[in-house]
């Protein structure tokens, strides 16, 4: 068997290693366009920032290390440029030398990947504008770097890769806007997750320009200038695009394979392709998503890999199956971490799915032991079934380990209120004997019980306030004073037993505390004495955190205020 690999990063290399180790007298063909393959796309910006030394780190193996294992043959810097599934060729072109050949397969695996959105605006073929998609692109930008050092630097795009570029930048002394159309960074958070990565990125000194459409670029000597609709253009010493990826997939396309959505390639379960013998895997094919079993598009490396081994194993004879992905991601932002799996409100909603949602603040370790960090959590799951849909965490440590056993619930099917049952290790230094994972399992328990009922931040401005309703904020009257919503009369918990007579029992009452914590056991007290009772969920500071960061985006650069 004959089989030749289009592409030579996650997906290709490790498809290749499969088909070896399953099939020894294969002849495997790895053809790979740039330079360098099975190297670490994720990687790249940590060498670009120095935090990676050695760029040959940012490999894994080379050709020539393919064929002394694995005896695959390797072939960098060679581009198929056309597949004929009837004759069952390829044609390719050697970059160095121009040489075109005709290559025969028995399999076809294609893996090209994704290639960064570059849009039709001016200027973007500037020396000074780059993209990251490959070690050379890396290589590229280090030594411009090193040669020209930039003070400035503007970043068209929020996503991964722009996130970690602009941390890279900002730590070598580089001031750096980021500008997008959406006003959010990191579209896999909901807005009022997004609103704690905003506060970090500022912290650090990178400016924000949210909601503003990049129109073209204009070079200007050494300076670059960016242009924005309806807003003073701004100046910087180089540019990076990373506005998302496009699958690359222009051979299928001619080759006459089926399409999907943004022109990927269409592949069932077993990774084939809608022609016999051709395969597909990576950031160029379409998915279905676990949790709502619509068609996505979802650019990762743990998927392309485990599609990768996949497809080898139906390459070599096997029946494996790629059920899904649901998208599980982490990301460190200066000194926060950002993680999610499933989905968030805004693909709920687009799916048609009613959900509900919980917002908690737990620590990440046993409080009473040092150096205990507070979690952001939030948590949704469907009404009717209690399924979990999805969980973001933005946190200073442990979110990647809740995250992993949260993504491993939604991929075992496990309901909201089975989180109350997880068995979780526990030491002081680690955990605590609630888990996080637990205590939300056990916020879910409460409201799906009817033990209470919870407000969200975007409803505060609805509450009723003439006099139809109680409204009582039920931390410390310090905390109190340090601010407060409007409306909200001071009564601390520890105190309301004693206030009970002042208030009216046919009126409901609203109130909140910091976190949540001190409003739900305030709630559960007022319940258990005939009133009707509601908490704000996350309490003032996630209201508080989340409205700061709305009214930063309104109040900010107003036209012609701010240059780089």
């Amino acid at each position: 068997m004959k089989v030749v690999i289009v592409g030579g990063v996650a997906g290709g290399a490790s498809a290749a290693a499969r088909i070896r180790r399953l099939d020894e007298h294969a002849q495997i063909i790895m053809i790979e366009r740039s330079g360098y393959v099975s190297y670490a796309n994720c990687g790249l910006p940590y060498y670009v920032g120095g935090v990676i030394v050695d760029r040959d780190e940012l490999t894994l193996q080379t050709p020539e290390s393919f064929w002394d294992r694995f005896r695959i043959d390797v072939r960098v810097r060679q581009e198929v440029t056309a597949i004929n599934p009837a004759e069952k060729t390829v044609t390719v072109r050697t970059l160095d030398s121009g040489k075109i050949y005709t290559e025969t397969y028995d399999k076809l695996l294609l893996a090209p990947g994704a290639k960064p959105t570059v849009p039709a605006l001016s200027g973007v073929d500037s020396e000074r504008v780059f993209t990251l998609r490959t070690v050379e692109d890396t290589l590229r930008i280090r030594r411009f770097i090193e040669e020209e050092k930039p003070k400035t630097a503007v970043l068209a795009g929020g996503g991964f890769i722009g996130l970690e570029m602009a941390e890279n930048l900002a730590e070598m002394g580089i001031a750096v806007t980021i500008v997008q159309r959406p006003k959010q960074l990191l579209a896999p958070l909901d807005a009022d997750m997004a609103s704690f990565i905003h506060a970090e990125m500022r912290a650090h000194g990178v400016t924000l320009r949210l909601g503003e459409t990049v129109e073209g670029f204009r070079q200007e000597g050494s300076e670059m200038v960016t242009l924005l609709a309806g807003n003073e253009p701004l100046r910087s010493d180089m540019v990076l695009l990373a506005i998302g990826v496009t699958p690359d997939t222009h051979l299928a396309k001619e080759a006459g394979l089926d399409l999907g959505i943004r022109g990927s390639i269409v592949v069932n379960e077993r990774m084939e392709t809608s022609v016999p013998d051709i395969y597909a895997v990576g950031d160029a094919v379409e998915v279905s998503h676990f949790v709502t079993g619509q068609k996505a598009l979802i650019s990762l490396a743990g998927p392309a890999n485990k599609q990768g081994r996949i497809a080898a194993d139906n390459v070599c004879g096997g029946n494996s199956r790629f059920t899904g992905s649901q998208g599980s991601s982490v990301l460190k932002v200066f000194d926060l971490t950002a993680a999610s799996t499933g989905i968030n409100e805004k693909n709920a909603k687009a799916a048609g799915i009613a959900y509900e949602k919980v917002v908690l603040f737990p620590a990440s370790h046993a409080a009473y032991y040092p150096g205990a960090q507070s979690l952001t959590m939030k948590v949704l799951y469907e009404k009717e079934t209690l399924r979990l849909l999805g969980a973001q965490i933005v946190g200073r440590e442990g979110a990647d380990k809740r995250i992993d056993v949260l993504a491993t619930a939604i991929r075992a099917g496990m309901t909201a209120l089975e989180l109350t049952e997880l068995d979780l290790a526990y030491a002081p230094p680690y955990s605590s004997a609630k888990d996080p994972v637990n205590m939300a399992g056990f916020m879910i328990e409460d409201l799906e019980s009817g033990k209470v009922r919870q407000f969200h931040w975007d409803e505060v401005a609805d509450l009723p306030r003439d006099g139809s309703a109680a409204l009582l904020d039920v931390r410390t009257e310090w905390e109190y004073q340090r601010g407060h919503l409007d409306g909200f009369r001071n009564i601390p918990v520890d105190d309301l037993r004693e206030h009970l007579d002042e208030l009216e029992r046919d009126k409901p009452v609203y109130m909140n505390c910091q976190t949540g914590l001190r409003s739900y056991l305030a709630c559960r007290l007022l319940t258990q004495y005939g009133f009707t009772c509601a908490h704000l969920a996350g309490g003032y500071g996630f209201y508080r955190s989340v409205t700061r960061e709305q009214q930063t985006a309104q109040s900010a650069y107003p036209c012609g205020m701010e240059k780089l």
